[in-house]
Order: structure tokens, then sequence, then C-alpha cells
């Protein structure tokens, strides 16, 4: 099968290191192993060949042009609310345009079997009247159909094959207001390979430590004020305990509001702290007692993650919002941590509270303080959770579980046991 993959214009045509850009490389990366794989991005300055060979996927760099960073400066009024929050600049036909005009084009001369499309939903029209033989799929990793005009979207969708939701919460969401519109799930995943625990650097921490980690963007949907306000109270039992914060803040991480549900009461109480830098006021939430055991690292590699996690005891995602997945939360059970994070989007279908970790109330700090509590005051529980969370990381959320499921989808769009699926398992 002849696959071709893309995503925004801001990715680059080469193995991304950070960013949306991993989710659709680590499904590449795999089924290259049996199966012919393009992946399109855009070309970097130091760029010498528009077109190269790695790991069995065939990079096309497509060359930014000026008419797209013309329009690009368009971006900014969805930021301050030019256009109606349904009809955002970023979901029009006019963002990016030419970029994706260059590879529909490009595709042309592919003549590919499926042609994966991620996030940008926007731009299927295109690329279908530029390849009318192609089955379209569409992989999605947010709320933004069900969030954004239902008429614009609808006509959209007229030229897509099949939908992908990274979750159940995803799927079901664009089922109950699509229903004419195939919709799957393929779950993200996690490199069990990669992320597994090291015994003889775990067995070197400090005893009597004990490490709370949180991983991803520092922005308000992610709840780290609520984060800090249970940490708060957690200290002055625990004394010794220590809270890491690894992620992006300030523009690099805060999500714009617009792009929020805030017809969700949760996700409205976050406004305020769209008024000024978050960053700063997540500092001035720290108690004094606390001031010297809350660590921001800042943003980090996917890849060199590893290290953090394997230094943590407990892995915290206290999402306000509805989660769509959750990446953190399946690298964190990959590395026998146990989970908290809150009963909000895709949540539950990754963490099985009082098995691999614990669920609580969105935006409730004195739940998350509890809760951290009950783990902290037990270590065997804290192992046991850990255990089965590596298992169900394992067995559910693998990228070579992900892979042989997603293409089980292709296959089915065909209708025909014309492609046999092959998969890998290293």
């Amino acid at each position: 099968m002849k696959i071709a993959f893309f995503d925004y214009i801001w990715t680059l045509a080469e193995p991304p290191k950070f960013g949306s850009g991993i989710l659709c490389y680590q499904l590449a990366l795999r089924l290259a192993r049996s199966n012919n794989v393009i992946f399109y991005g855009s070309k970097a300055p130091d760029h010498q060949e528009l077109e190269y060979t790695q790991d069995g996927i065939t990079y096309h760099r497509i060359s930014t042009n000026l008419i797209d960073k013309i329009l690009g400066w368009l971006r900014v009024l969805d930021d301050w609310n030019f256009f109606s929050r349904k009809r955002p600049f970023y979901a029009s036909r006019l963002c990016d345009f030419r970029y994706y005009w260059q590879i529909g084009k490009d595709l042309q001369s592919q003549n590919c079997d499926v042609i994966q499309i991620n996030f940008t939903f926007h731009v299927a029209p295109l690329i279908r009247a530029l390849n009318p033989q192609a089955k379209i799929v569409v992989f999605l990793q947010t709320e933004w159909l069900t969030q954004l005009d239902h008429q614009m979207v609808a006509k959209q969708l007229e030229a897509v094959d099949l939908i992908i939701g990274c979750s159940n919460y995803i799927t079901n969401k664009i089922r109950n207001q699509f229903p004419t519109i195939p919709c799957e799930t393929v779950f993200n995943g996690v490199d069990i390979n990669h992320f597994k625990v090291n015994p003889e650097v775990k067995n070197t921490q400090k005893e009597g430590i004990v490490t709370l980690l949180f991983v991803g963007r520092v922005s308000p949907e992610k709840g780290i004020h609520i984060l800090l306000q249970a940490f708060n109270q957690v200290i002055l039992k625990y004394p010794q305990v220590q809270l890491k914060i690894v992620g992006p803040e300030d523009q690099y991480g805060v999500l714009p509001v617009q792009m929020l549900d805030t017809e969700d009461p949760y996700v409205e109480n976050l406004i305020p702290f769209y008024q000024g830098k978050y960053s700063q006021q997540l500092r001035q939430i720290i108690s004094a007692h606390a001031a010297s055991s809350v660590s921001f690292v800042g943003p980090i590699k996917q890849l060199d993650l590893v290290e953090h996690y394997q230094k943590a005891d407990i892995f915290v995602f206290p999402s306000v919002w509805n989660e769509p997945f959750g990446i953190p939360l399946v690298e964190a059970m990959a590395m026998e941590l146990p989970i908290i994070a809150t009963h909000s989007g895709a949540f539950p279908e990754i963490v099985e509270d009082e098995k691999t970790g614990l669920l609580v109330e969105r935006a409730n700090p004195d739940a998350l303080a509890t809760a951290i509590l009950q783990l902290l005051e037990d270590k065997n529980l804290r192992d046991v959770m850990g255990k089965a969370a590596r298992k169900q990381a394992v067995n559910k959320f693998s990228w070579e579980k992900i892979n042989e499921n997603l293409l089980i989808k292709y296959q089915n769009l065909f209708g025909s046991d014309k492609y046999v699926v092959k998969t890998k398992i290293s």
C-alpha cells in the first residue's frame, strides 16, 4: 500500500524531535516496514535536498512561499477575534493554501492509495480535487470539528472517506454531529521500548524524597494552577516531597483561548488566567512553604523525557478541559508511574481508576491533594499501580498495536482483500 502523510505547515520534512509531527512520524515509521510511505513537510533553510529517504520513509520537502507568509499573518486576526469563533481563519481554505496546493500537485504523480491528513482537515477538499482516486483519511487530535460552524465543516468533510479520532471521546462527538461520515478510533501510542524503567537508575533515588511530575504545555487548560494549589496543601504534611513541571511556557505553551470550548463552565472559569502571563500567575500561587520544592524545568525533547519520568514517583495530569487524549499519560504509564488525573475527556479511557491510577474531579484542588496524599502514604499501592500501568501501556498503547489497528482501518476502506494487513512487531 502506498500512503502519504502530512500535517501543519510548520512541520519539517525530517524525523521530528517535538510537536505534533511526532505522532505522524511514529505511525509513518512503523507503516514503512511493510508499506510505501511518503512524509510531506516544510523545507528548512539548511535542507540541501528536496527529497530524501530515511528509515524507509521518503521525505518530500515543500518550500515556503511569499503568498503563504503574507496570509500567515492573518492568523493573528483569530487572536483578536476578528473572525467568528465558529469560522476562524485557521479553518479557511486560504490558510496556507499555496503550501497545501503544492502537496496536492505532487501527490498527483505519486498515485497513493491513502492520503492521511493529520489535524488540518480544512484542506481535504483541495486534496480531493487534485487526487480524486485516493482514499482520504483525516486524523484528529482535537474537538475542532464539533466546535466550528457545522455547515462549513460538513462541506469540507464531503471530501473525506474516513475520520479517525484519537480517542472514543473525540470519535463519539464527531459521530453525533456528522453521522453520515465514517468515523473510527485509533489511539495515540507510546514507544514502549524507549519509555521503560532502568532499575539501576531507579534504585539510586534518594531515600525519603518523593517526586511528583507534570509533563505538558504550561497552559491554563492543563490545570497547573490547580496542581500548585493542591501542592501547597501536600507540602504541609510531606515537607520532603518535590514537584517538577516540565513543558513550554508563555507563547510556546499557552493554547489560545479561542481554541477552547468556553461553553464548558470549567473552561469558562479559566478566562481570567489569560489576563496577563500565566507563568507569572503560577509562581504567585506557590506558598512560602512550597517555594523551594517546585521546579519549572521548561521544554524537553520528547525522547529526552525518559530521565524525568525515571526520577519521578507519581505522575499528575490535572487537566481542566476535556483532554482529547494525553500522550504524557501513556508515556508515564510505560515508565511504571501511578497516575493521578481528572475525569476529563479521554482520560477515563486511558487511566483505570484505582488500578493504574486515581481520577479526581476537574478543577478541584482539595480532591487532587487528597489523591496525592493517598499515594504518598502508600508506597506499595504506588508500586502496584505502576506495574499495572506499564502492562496497560504495552497491551493497549504500544505504537505497534496502534499501527496494526490503523492498517485494518485502511484496508476496510477498500472493502475487499486488495491489501493484506502485515505488521512487524519489534
